[in-house]
């Protein structure tokens, strides 16, 4: 069976529309409508008419399109797909700490359960965490959940002291720093770019720090160069498609690997053959329960505001 062209003509037959992260394997990211970092794909989101939206990422990325589009069929094509950095945020506990500190602003990045995100003021990306955090009033103060990393970073871009909750994602923390130096040495001339969920001593070499989207549109500006990329590894597909003359090297990960690089295993549970299933057979269905969804969808329409 052509798997690429049974989805295609599924896609026309359910006016569906598949959305991909950056970090999906390259055979998806080529049969996406759209590929893109959170913030873009919430946008897309936000927006479609497709009746059928097929999120080709993680759990918290289909669950913020249900948020958004709660009369359509969001679908997943593994339901295991999940995410370290949301995990690492239980909802009850996250609960005690917003109470143990009363009176702050409650800031939450977009990588987390829609019950944090029904627990918070405002979401955030890592494309507009300084925005949304320079949009609160300077004597309002604030907690940032649930990446300690990227808080860190824009703790040190805005000088604003915030409370931050103490998680990560597994993948941006893989990076070996001593295992990148090397790398620089061996690549002379070579820029660092890097994720700004990576740990504060991986962002310290680094020339240039963005989301995903900012360090795919700052390589495209950049012909010619070389650029060594501290983020998951399958950003360099769409990467080297924008810069097909720049030499790309992912950051080594601390562990010894098939590509010595950072990949999250989360997002490469989604396979052209799952995708193929779950849009065939509708399933499986992402439900965010309504009372949940409701209080979810007002801090995300306030980031999709600020974010215009």
């Amino acid at each position: 069976m052509d798997l690429q062209s049974e989805i295609s003509k599924l896609k026309k037959d359910k006016n569906a529309v598949i959305l991909a992260h950056y970090y999906q394997v390259p055979e998806i990211q080529e049969l996406a409508d759209f590929v893109g970092d959170s913030l873009g794909l919430s946008q897309e989101a936000a927006k479609t008419e497709a009746d059928i939206i097929v999120f080709a990422g993680v759990h918290f990325m289909a669950e913020t399109a249900k948020i958004l589009n709660p009369t359509k069929k969001v679908l997943l094509p593994d339901l295991n797909a999940g995410c370290s950095l949301a995990d690492s945020c239980p909802p009850e506990d996250f609960k005690k700490f917003i109470a143990a500190h009363p009176g702050h602003v409650v800031i939450t990045y977009i990588n987390c359960s829609a019950e944090i995100k029904a627990l918070s003021d405002l979401v955030c990306t890592s494309s507009n965490a300084e925005k949304i955090v320079e949009s609160i009033p300077r004597d309002m103060p604030i907690i940032f959940a649930p990446d300690k990393n990227l808080g860190a970073y824009i703790q040190k871009k805005t000088g604003r002291q915030m409370v931050l909750w103490d998680g990560s994602c597994i993948v941006h923390e893989a990076f070996s720093f001593n295992k990148l130096l090397k790398v620089y040495q061996d690549n002379p001339g070579a820029t660092i770019i890097a994720h700004p969920e990576s740990e504060a001593r991986i962002l310290e070499t680094a020339s240039y720090i963005a989301s995903t989207a900012g360090m795919l549109h700052y390589v495209s500006q950049r012909p010619y160069e070389k650029f060594i990329v501290a983020t998951e590894a399958g950003i360099l597909h769409k990467m080297q498609q924008a810069a097909p003359q720049s030499t790309l090297i992912a950051a080594p990960a601390k562990e010894n690997n098939s590509c010595a690089c950072s990949e999250c295993a989360f997002m490469k549970l989604n396979t052209v053959e799952k995708l193929y299933r779950c849009l065939s057979l509708e399933t499986p269905q992402i439900e965010v329960n309504e009372a949940i969804r409701e209080r979810a969808l007002l801090p995300i329409e306030r980031m999709l505001e600020l974010s215009r």
